[in-house]
């Protein structure tokens, strides 16, 4: 017997400061809302040290303001719930399917925001040695390397940012950029230049991760200039070369460009009447905590008003 399909007014896949801020605005409106992820609520919130650009707050952990902005997202009724989308089914425009392992569900408005995520070296040795050394989260894993020497790959101002991050914890951090310089805004330079216990080396790749099966022992690189070789002993290896995003279950929806990212009109509104996007996952220049933000209340308001003109041609 096939499960029973659940249906709302709006689903909202991903549950990362888009989805829970679009989660607040369309329950508010007294939408049936609910907000699917295949993770913990708070998106890349719970992989960031310190939130200092966030209005109200000088300074907040990611974790802690993911718990607060949840807190908020399902006080007037959203719902939460554990899925992994495996497609999206548009063919209705009154009635749409959001298909999961968890189950169905349906709705006439959805709202995707399900962000993005690190994108890999694609080395040898980085899949090998995941949870073994290889980490794309500071915050997460710092603890484990506190008196060892580690590695960041990367010259954002997310190496730079987890860079310092770990500099708290660790013996000594080398932060390896392909380039001449940094991308870094320039106070987290300063506060990285700062710190007695971090190393930056420029124009270098790290080509290869190595190890003893159980754990990260040393990388490869290579000087972009030169060309030369060498072997860098490690205990931790730490990426931040880029964001991708995660879009794979759209990808047959047509309202991706070429790079994944998803397109939308000033009203976040798709090619697709009754879809919209929100947050990182959107094909746009600047991806933070507080443009999600206002994505995701536009969204809402815009999922409310797609709903209630259904309601009008009845």
């Amino acid at each position: 017997m096939a499960e029973e399909v659940k249906n709302y007014d709006v689903i909202i896949i991903g549950a990362g400061p888009a989805g829970m801020t679009a989660a607040t605005y369309a329950s508010r409106a007294e939408l049936k809302t609910v907000m699917l992820d295949q993770g913990i609520y708070g998106g890349q919130m719970n992989n960031t040290a310190e939130v200092e650009n966030y209005p109200g707050y000088n300074s907040i952990m990611g974790p802690d303001l993911a718990e607060k902005m949840y807190a908020s997202s399902t006080q007037f009724g959203a719902e939460y719930a554990f899925g992994s989308v495996t497609s999206v089914d548009v063919s209705d425009r009154k009635n749409k399917v959001v298909h999961t392992d968890m189950g169905d569900f349906s709705a006439p408005a959805v709202i995707l925001a399900t962000g993005s995520e690190h994108t890999h070296l694609g080395v040898p040795g980085e899949e090998d040695y995941q949870g073994k050394g290889v980490s794309y989260c500071a915050v997460c894993d710092a603890a484990f390397f506190k008196g060892e020497h580690v590695v960041v790959v990367g010259g954002g101002d997310s190496a730079v940012e987890e860079g310092i991050f770990l500099a708290n914890i660790v013996k000594e951090v080398t932060i390896f950029v392909r380039g001449d310089k940094l991308k870094a805004q320039p106070i987290l330079q300063e506060r990285a230049k700062q710190k007695d216990n971090i190393r930056f080396v420029y124009n270098t790749s790290v080509t290869a991760i190595n190890g003893n099966e159980e754990e990260v022992q040393s990388v490869d690189l290579k000087n972009n200039e030169t060309g030369e070789t060498s072997v860098f002993k490690t205990a931790g290896v730490f990426i931040y070369i880029g964001l991708k995003p995660n879009t794979a279950s759209f990808k047959s929806m047509g309202i991706t460009n070429q790079n994944g990212w998803i397109k939308a009109n000033e009203r976040l509104e798709t090619s697709i009447p009754g879809v919209f996007a929100a947050g990182d996952v959107l094909e746009k220049d600047l991806r933070q905590i507080t443009t999600a933000i206002g994505d995701g209340g536009l969204a809402g308001q815009e999922a409310y008003n797609y709903v209630s003109s259904l309601g009008d041609e009845q």
